[in-house]
């Protein structure tokens, strides 16, 4: 017999738990309090059959039978608990113990979310101008010289800046103080993975300074702000801990009503910070919002969710999230999106809405499949979030011959425009990291010298690059750099000047692999599934025979790693729906904005495929998660490989075993040695392809068995033993 479950809050139907069950015309039974919430949002339509209603129940249930509903988690409102959390569901040990005590009860929120901390006075530093260093620019040509007789109709051109570092001891003051809003789903589906949120929570809270501001907002059915904006002094830290330790999980998902609730803080806040931003965490599908008849399919089916309503689901963000939503014009409204860098947990999160959001806001995705990576994941976002050196920063290149002229602009999604004819453009980088790089290929049509043969070679100067940009301790434009492109118009080349540069290949294999990724994916979204494998090796083929693959290129390494790691995730469908779809949207994340994003399997700790961009900053931030998550320090930091590769190449990865795999496939604690083993990255891959896949049986075996009834779990158990001997032949060879 089938469980009934509600599809709003997807908790048990059951009779004599002391819920009231609402039966609606349709005969689609709900909890009584699911169905008020959602009718107070003006949905009147049944989530499952999309039939409207006549009869709707027109207010929640008050009184006694409200208190017993409560108690039972169906109202579906994140709240604080009212009991002393237990030193066992502690998230940290040895939290001081007034940490423990119980919050205060939960005020009402006011009108106006102008009730911000204040921020501390700032006293000008004069050694801050002098001390602050320029962003650096690099500028390159494809070729070094070009026949004169000839035109080239796109000419590539390198455009690269990197931030300055930070200073040693000196981080706090090199760096813009933030205002941050944490949105946390506290639906039931996260029910299991609290613990882990909690702790994830106040690692952030722990590292944020006394200039910084956070708010936390947390969603389920509805949303609450169980934190204003306050200050992260000793008190701030300890207000927010309090609040984060006594959070609990009940009710549906409403995922538009968290961000609308969190962009207010933001909006209506009496003073600013510098840098603002959001986070947002999610498990699941927004049950009030999206699409739950597709969602129950895509549960019991494992049929994909239509992509495209997410694009109806972004109309419904605010549009400082989503500026198309402004009457503002949106070359005006783009520079006032607020970022939302969103976190994916698990199998059964919206991917493509998760991803949408990130990349209309300027954020980036993450896809945590393992709960237990979630504190290193935060940490890498932070990471850079709090190491921001440069603001408004504004690449320009103003073209110096009159015959030459810009064609396009290869930037991902950062704004780019091209004026005066071609003669000159724009690129809008918005923020910069510390130590953060960004590298653009401009395209350029060149014609044929007018020179006559007699003159002989000469020099040809192309354009010139400019960047502007505010320094974060000054908040004044700091410095504007220049920096020339030349080349020779060339009677014959010389073998040299055949040879193109490979800074300028490696960019392309980059942006080529990226569109390959992409392509693939729109395939497979259409379940065309073997040319999207097609396309990712014939990419790599052409990624290997490039100038830059052929010279062994450690770029080039990681980009073949990453497209393998793709079409492994493109195997069949059910793994492509489950962990395929999510990876690859997080990887276009990191690439359309040159920033790091976490992916794929979260027990391996460091693996280049999570850290193309990270910065030092990250990188120490996550050392820092690590070293609290394994209670030790860490002897060996981890690496970090960079696009223009100017750090040590990684010959070995590790292939971490948490408590999950573990139980998966039969680990015990003799095992636990196998936790360092040196792997290749072949091995590596093989191996966490089979565990995906066995994995991703072993969650439709318990889905069977939850629907339908042993019988028609026996062929998936068949095929989970099958994967599991294999996989622990190759732990044996090993």
């Amino acid at each position: 017999m089938c469980m009934k479950i509600c599809a709003i809050c997807l908790g048990s139907l059951k009779k004599g738990e002391g819920q009231a069950i609402f039966t609606a015309e349709c005969s689609h039974p709900f909890h009584f309090n699911c169905i008020a919430t959602n009718v107070q949002h003006g949905n009147r339509i049944c989530p499952i059959c999309r039939c409207e209603w006549k009869d709707i129940p027109f207010q929640a249930p008050n009184g006694a039978a409200a208190d017993t509903t409560r108690r039972n988690n169906t109202l579906g409102r994140a709240r604080v608990s009212p009991y002393n959390v237990s030193l066992q569901d502690s998230f940290i040990s040895g939290l001081p113990l007034h940490l423990l005590q119980p919050p205060p009860p939960p005020q009402s929120e006011p009108d106006l979310f102008s009730d911000d901390e204040p921020l501390p006075a700032i006293q000008a530093d004069p050694a801050a101008s002098t001390r602050a260093q320029p962003i650096t620019i690099k500028a390159l040509p494809e070729f070094p010289a070009v026949l004169a007789s000839e035109a080239a109709s796109k000419f590539a051109v390198l455009v690269g800046i990197r931030a300055p570092p930070f200073h040693v001891d000196l981080q706090q003051l090199d760096r813009a103080p933030i205002d941050l809003v944490a949105v946390l789903d506290v639906s039931g589906s996260m029910s299991s993975k609290l613990r882990l949120l909690k702790r994830a929570v106040c690692f952030i809270i722990q590292n944020l300074g006394p200039s910084d501001r956070l708010s936390i907002v947390t969603f389920s059915a509805s949303a609450q702000r169980i934190l204003p904006l306050r200050r992260m002094s000793s008190s701030g830290h300890d207000d927010a801990i309090r609040a984060v330790n006594g959070l609990t999980s009940s009710g549906g998902t409403n995922i538009v009503e968290g961000l609308k609730k969190g962009v207010r803080v933001l909006e209506e806040r009496h003073q600013h910070n510098p840098i603002a931003s959001i986070i947002l965490l999610s498990d699941g599908h927004d049950t009030l919002n999206g699409d739950v008849h597709g969602l129950y399919r895509s549960i019991q089916n494992h049929s994909t969710v239509n992509p495209r309503q997410n694009l109806q689901y972004l109309y419904l963000l605010p549009a400082s999230i989503c500026p198309r939503n402004d009457a503002v014009p949106r070359d005006e409204s783009r520079q006032l999106a607020i970022p939302v860098h969103t976190f994916g947990f698990g199998f059964e999160h919206d991917s493509n809405a998760m991803h949408a959001i990130s990349d209309i806001s300027g954020g980036t995705y993450s896809f945590i499949e393992s709960i237990d990576m979630l504190q290193d994941a935060f940490a890498r976002c932070i990471g850079g979030l709090l190491s921001v050196v440069a603001q408004d920063v504004q690449l320009k290149m103003q073209l110096i011959s009159p015959q030459v002229q810009i064609v396009s602009i290869s930037s991902g999604r950062y704004k780019s425009e091209i004026m005066s004819e071609g003669q000159t453009a724009i690129i809008e980088v918005g923020s910069l990291y510390a130590d953060e790089e960004k590298e653009f290929l401009v395209y350029l049509s060149i014609p044929a010298s007018t020179h006559s043969e007699s003159e002989g070679e000469n020099n040809m100067s192309l354009l010139d690059v400019m960047c502007s940009y505010k320094a974060s301790t000054t908040e004044i434009i700091q410095s504007r750099c220049d920096h020339a492109v030349e080349i020779r118009r060339a009677e014959v080349l010389s073998p040299t000047d055949s040879m193109v540069c490979l800074e300028v290949d490696r960019q392309r294999n980059r942006l080529s692999a990226a569109e390959a990724i992409a392509n693939a994916q729109r395939m497979a979204e259409g379940g065309d599934l073997v040319h999207a494998q097609a396309v990712l090796s014939e990419q790599r083929i052409a990624l290997l025979s490039s100038a830059s693959g052929l010279a062994g290129d450690a770029l080039c390494n990681w980009l073949e790693e990453e497209l393998n790691e793709t079409r492994l995730r493109m195997a069949n469908m059910d793994l492509y729906e489950h962990i395929g779809r999510a990876y690859v949207l997080a990887g276009l994340s990191s690439h359309s904005w040159q920033r790091a994003t976490t992916r794929g399997q979260g027990n391996q700790p460091s693996t280049s495929s999570s850290i193309s961009y990270e910065t030092p900053s990250m990188v120490n931030m996550v050392s820092k998660s690590q070293i609290l998550n394994l209670g030790s320090s860490s002897q060996n930091p981890p690496q970090r490989l960079n696009k223009s590769c100017s750090l040590i190449q990684r010959n070995k990865l590790r292939l971490g075993f948490g408590r999950k795999d573990r139980i998966l496939l039969g680990f015990g604690r003799k095992d636990r040695h196998l936790r360092s083993k040196w792997l290749t990255p072949e091995v590596r891959a093989e191996v966490r392809a089979e565990w995906s896949i066995a994995l991703l049986v072993e969650r439709k075996l318990l889905r069977n068995l939850l629907w339908s009834g042993r019988a028609m779990a026996v062929a998936k158990e068949e095929e989970f033993e099958k994967r599991l001997q294999k996989v622990e032949e190759m732990k044996r060879n090993l």
